[in-house]
C-alpha cells in the first residue's frame, strides 16, 4: 500500500469538501527575522514594538504577508501540490494581528470547480482560513488555481463559479483592538505623507528594484513550507525553469512599495489579485502603485486605503494592459488591497 502522497488532482475535488490541512507552525522572532532579510520590508509597525505600543498595540505584530504565506503554505500539499499555476486572490481580510508565539494552522472549503477546455486540467475554487491557538480565525481568502488531471478521461464535473464581491466593503475591515494613530512619529516611520496627502487616482512609482536570485527565492518557498512541485522541480516544467511562487513576488513587491506609502502600515483586506505572468529567478522586480479609494475608520487616526499593487519585470511604469486587455508580458503581479494609515 502506498503511503507517500502523489497530491489531489482536479478530480479529486468536490464542492462542499472541507479540507483540514496538516502541520500547524509556531511563529517566532525567527520569521520576523527571515523575512527581513529576504525582503526590504521595512514598515515601522512591524520592526520596532516601542512603535507598535505607542500605536495601541501590545507589540510588533509579525508583517502581514508572513501570517498570509504560512497560511497558504499549509494549503499547498492539499490544493496546488499538482498545479500549473495559481491564478487570483478575492474576499481576503486579515482579522486579527499575528504575534511571535501564535500558532496557526489552516483548513479550506471547495467552492468552485470548472473543467478547462482542454480537459487536462481544471480550475479550483477554495475558501481558506487560517486559525490561531486558540481557534480564532486570523485569515480569510479564496483563491483559485488551475490543476492538472490525473484520468484525462474522467467527467467533467458540473462547473460551479462562486459569486466573489470585487471589493471588501470597507465596513468589513477588522481594525486591530486599540489601534491608535493619534500620537503617530512620521519621522520614525520614514516618511510624513498620511492619509489626507493621496488622492484617488494617484500613481506612485516605487523607484527601486531587486534582482530575484535563485537561492533567495528557495529559501522563501521552503521557510513558508510550500511543497508545490513547479517551485522545486526543475523538471515539471518544458523550459526547465522553476517558477517562483507568487507570494515572494507578493512580499517583494510591498516591501519595494515602503518607499513612497511607508505609512500604509498594516493590510486588512485583500480585494482581489492576478499572478499575471511567470517569474524566474534573474528578472527584476519593480512596483508601482495607484490608489483606487479611501474610506474613514472608528479606530483613533486610522484611516483606510484601497491601493492597487503591481509588480514588473522592466517596462515603463504604470502601463499595465494591452490594447487587447491583455496584461502587458512584462506584468508579473496586479495586487488590489486595503491598508490602514494615519489620517
Amino acid at each position: 500500500m502506498a503511503k507517500t502522497n502523489p497530491g489531489r488532482f482536479f478530480e479529486d475535488y468536490k464542492v462542499g469538501q472541507v479540507i483540514a490541512h496538516a502541520v500547524p507552525r509556531t511563529l517566532s522572532g525567527g520569521e520576523r527575522a527571515a523575512y527581513h532579510a529576504l525582503y526590504p520590508a521595512r514598515h515601522a509597525l512591524y520592526s520596532s514594538d516601542e512603535f507598535a505600543r505607542a500605536s495601541g498595540l501590545s507589540a510588533a505584530p509579525l508583517d502581514d504577508m508572513i501570517a498570509f504565506h504560512t497560511v497558504f503554505g499549509k494549503t499547498v500539499p492539499d490544493v496546488s501540490l499538482n498545479a500549473v499555476a495559481n491564478l487570483g486572490y478575492a474576499e481576503g481580510r486579515f482579522l486579527k494581528p499575528v504575534y511571535a508565539g501564535d500558532t496557526l494552522r489552516s483548513e479550506s472549503e471547495v467552492i468552485g470547480v470548472k473543467q478547462n477546455s482542454n480537459g487536462k486540467s481544471g480550475v479550483v475554487y477554495v475558501r481558506t482560513r487560517g486559525l490561531n491557538q486558540r481557534d480564532e480565525v486570523v485569515l480569510e481568502y479564496v483563491r483559485w488555481v488551475m490543476v492538472r488531471k490525473r484520468d484525462l478521461d474522467a467527467p467533467a464535473p458540473e462547473t460551479v463559479i462562486p459569486e466573489l464581491a470585487k471589493v471588501v466593503d470597507p465596513a468589513d475591515l477588522a481594525i486591530p483592538e486599540g489601534l491608535d494613530f493619534t500620537n503617530y512619529d512620521f519621522t520614525l516611520s520614514g516618511e510624513p505623507h498620511r492619509w489626507g496627502d493621496y488622492e484617488v487616482g494617484e500613481t506612485i512609482d516605487h523607484v527601486d528594484g531587486v534582482t530575484i536570485e535563485e537561492a533567495e527565492h528557495m529559501l522563501a518557498t521552503r521557510l513558508w513550507q510550500n511543497t508545490a512541485k513547479v517551485h522545486f522541480d526543475a523538471t515539471f516544467r518544458p523550459d526547465g525553469q522553476r517558477l517562483i511562487y507568487g507570494g515572494h513576488v507578493i512580499s517583494m513587491a510591498r516591501a519595494l512599495s515602503f518607499n513612497g506609502l511607508a505609512n500604509a502600515q498594516m493590510i486588512v483586506g485583500l480585494n482581489g489579485g492576478a499572478h499575471a505572468n511567470p517569474c524566474f529567478s534573474g528578472d527584476t522586480v519593480k512596483a508601482w502603485s495607484e490608489v483606487l479609494d479611501k474610506a474613514e475608520t472608528s479606530a483613533p487616526g486610522v484611516g483606510a486605503i484601497r491601493l492597487r499593487l503591481v509588480a514588473t519585470k522592466g517596462g515603463e511604469p504604470f502601463a499595465l494592459k494591452g490594447e487587447d486587455g491583455k496584461y502587458r508580458p512584462e506584468v508579473l503581479l496586479d495586487l488590489d488591497y486595503w491598508a490602514l494609515m494615519p489620517v
